[in-house]
């Protein structure tokens, strides 16, 4: 290979958003390089956009509208005299067409070659490359226009993955189980990677419900060097998208590791690859099949920077610049273990639905790396990926890795919306995990607890420090008869009520401040002496019957998120007296995010079956469907394609056939 002539990097355009966009700019700052954002409506007030140097906004609220829209990001290159774009991973970073696009213009592409995106990036190119290569692959086939998919299924075998051949995160994709569901699958996937990626082509492949999906690290330079930075592993999934991630494999034996290793690095070779790639495998035993290649930077590339000690992104744009990367592969080892664990602003409750809103309080603990999009206030959009953060903890050994991760995540407040942390401090906590029995069906299982399961004690604790903390609160703002001591009275007075809910279920506490300024409060089955030591605007030091601990406390209309030494706990302050019209209404189905109508099945006067779909939601990239819960006949229905629903807004109203 010709010699590269070194071309340093002034100002980078980030083509992508949140925490990826943070990462990107930290690093590129950190090596004396410029950076830009750009940004969709909704980004406006985003931490990412504050952090960079430069940002310009792409007008528009849609991923379409704006970071899938290749021709107004060429456009932000051009306003801001941008002499690089890095795209990141998802949107644009695996679509030849702008990286095309972008060195036409003489701009320098922080990725792979045009060609090398085009041969990589489709899925099934990729697999006709690792063919070539002697690699074995599992069955598959492109669905076109014209041709029988249900004889090409029957021949791969049920189950099929219907899988997009473009982009990656899980969009796209749909396992089928049969042949009658095989039709709605296409069409759902095919709206989904049209949406996801600009791109909605498709292909059937075998799919292995129990797996390891084990991914190689490769980088290479322009100048011929290459490299493979071992394995990740990423089996643990929910909609076929990665939660938790580790490196390296608890499965992979160093012989393993040299094969898988050689294989990705032959496919690699023979394209010339150069930046930073994933070449990804299925393990069973000591057996691998290719799955695909990712032309991009990975979402956990965090954990073999960990082990390896190497910065992936400076990596990459040392690459870019022209630089060699300056060691072989005798040079690399792997130190220690590392673990990843994504925290996703959804409901593991309710089937991982994606739950959008206000991050009210990100405080996170000490102890872990935290690549985040988000702050204290910032917005999780209903249009976009709902990552809150990512987790990342580095140790001597995989144990110590897990156990501190798990007490990181617990101890970190992360308050305001639901979340999926304590069903992931559940998962690091199984035996299953700790035993290393990692499968791509570790989530049905193992059946990790999808929500914390409160301690009594701890809830009445907090409970009670909610109470003292409004008392202490109410008696700083007196501005009358201070000289009175706290709790005095000329009378015998009753015990003050309040009630909370929590998880649906009314508490009642009573209280009351004795003479010497205790707090004396009821449970109803004991009852406790109170004792605050001090109190601020957000923190407090009591005692509950001589148990001693702090909690940090915020209201926010009727909710408290508390924070204490069980975590986080939110609950609601319910009224004095019902409000008007809160009766509960029965028989309508409500949106269980907020979303967009993407299609409707249903009409007034319809008789419909258990199971059938009355109409689905696009939400953060992902569809959902809406099923009738019984059978039963369609009496209203409040939406139309195109509508945007809020989150409980009531969709569709049947009534059920008992009821008839």
């Amino acid at each position: 290979m010709a010699d590269v002539a070194f071309k340093p990097i002034r100002r980078l355009l980030i083509a992508n958003r949140g925490e990826i966009a943070r990462r990107i700019i930290r690093t590129a700052h950190e090596m004396g390089i410029g950076t830009v954002a750009i940004y969709a409506d909704s980004d406006a007030g985003a931490p990412f956009v504050q952090d960079a140097d430069m940002a310009i906004a792409l007008n528009g609220r849609t991923s379409a509208e704006t970071y899938l829209d290749a021709g107004k990001v060429l456009d932000a290159c051009k306003r801001s005299g941008a002499d690089a774009v890095h795209p990141g991973y998802g949107f644009l970073s695996e679509n030849t067409g702008f990286a095309l696009a972008v060195t036409k213009e003489g701009i320098k592409w922080v990725g792979p070659s045009p060609e090398s995106i085009a041969m990589m990036g489709d899925k099934l190119a990729a697999k006709r490359l690792m063919q070539e290569a002697d690699v074995p692959t599992l069955p598959a086939q492109e669905i076109r226009a014209g041709e029988d998919v249900e004889a090409a299924a029957q021949a791969i075998g049920y189950p099929v993955l219907v899988k997009a051949s473009a982009g990656g995160g899980g969009r796209g994709m749909r396992v089928v189980e049969r042949p009658q569901d095989l039709a709605a699958a296409i069409e759902g996937a095919r709206r989904e990677a049209g949406a996801a990626f600009g791109d909605d082509t498709l292909f059937l492949e075998r799919w292995l419900s129990t797996s390891r999906h084990v991914e190689i690290q490769i980088l290479g330079d322009e100048h011929g060097n290459l490299v493979h930075l071992f394995e990740r592993e990423c089996s643990i999934q929910r909609r076929h998208q990665k939660i938790i991630e580790e490196a390296p494999s608890p499965a992979v034996t160093p012989a393993l590791r040299e094969q898988m290793g050689a294989a990705a690095l032959a496919a690699a070779n023979r394209l010339g690859y150069a930046s930073a790639g994933t070449v990804e495998f299925l393990l069973d035993g000591q057996d691998f099949w290719f799955l695909e290649v990712n032309t991009r930077l990975q979402v956990e590339h965090p954990i073999t920077e960990a082990i390896t000690g190497l910065d992936l992104v400076r990596e990459q744009l040392r690459i870019a610049q022209g630089e060699p990367l300056g060691y072989t592969q005798n040079d690399l080892t792997i130190t220690g273990h590392a673990i990843e664990a994504r925290v996703y602003a959804e409901d593991p409750a309710n089937d991982f639905l994606p739950s959008p809103g206000i991050v009210t309080v990100f405080e996170p603990a000490p102890g872990a790396r935290f690549d985040s999009g988000v702050e204290s206030g910032s917005e999780v959009s209903i249009e976009f990926d709902p990552m809150i953060a990512k987790v990342i903890v580095h140790a001597p050994t995989r144990s110590e890795a897990a156990a501190r991760l798990a007490r990181v995540l617990e101890t970190s407040s992360i308050q305001g919306l639901t979340h999926n942390r304590d069903f992931l401090v559940a998962t690091l906590r199984s035996d299953a995990f700790i035993n290393g029995e990692t499968t791509t069906d570790f989530i049905e299982r193992v059946n990790p607890a999808r929500r914390k399961s409160l301690d009594e004690t701890d809830l009445v604790d907090v409970m009670i420090a909610v109470v003292a903390f409004g008392q202490a609160v109410n008696a700083r703002g007196a501005n009358v008869l201070q000289s009175i001591p706290r709790g005095w009275r000329n009378s015998h007075m009753p015990a003050e009520r309040v009630v909370f809910v929590v998880n649906g279920e009314d508490r009642e506490l009573r209280y009351q401040q004795n003479r010497k300024g205790v707090l004396v409060v009821s449970t109803g089955e004991r009852t406790l002496n109170v004792q605050v030591y001090r109190a601020d605007d957000l923190d407090i030091d009591l005692a509950v019957d001589g148990r001693r601990f702090k909690a940090r406390i915020r209201q926010v209309d009727a909710r408290w998120l508390v924070h204490g030494p069980a975590g986080d706990i939110e609950f609601v302050e319910k009224p004095r007296f019902p409000l008007p019209g809160s009766a509960e209404f029965r028989g309508g189905l409500k949106a269980p995010m907020p979303g967009k109508v993407l299609a409707t099945m249903a009409k007034v006067g319809d008789q419909v079956s258990k199971g059938d779909v009355l109409l689905i939601l696009e939400a953060m990239k992902m569809e959902h469907r809406i099923t009738a819960p019984v059978d039963g006949t369609v009496t209203e229905v409040h939406v139309v394609v195109g509508d945007q629903v809020a989150n409980d807004q009531m969709l569709v109203v049947l009534k059920a056939q008992e009821e008839e």
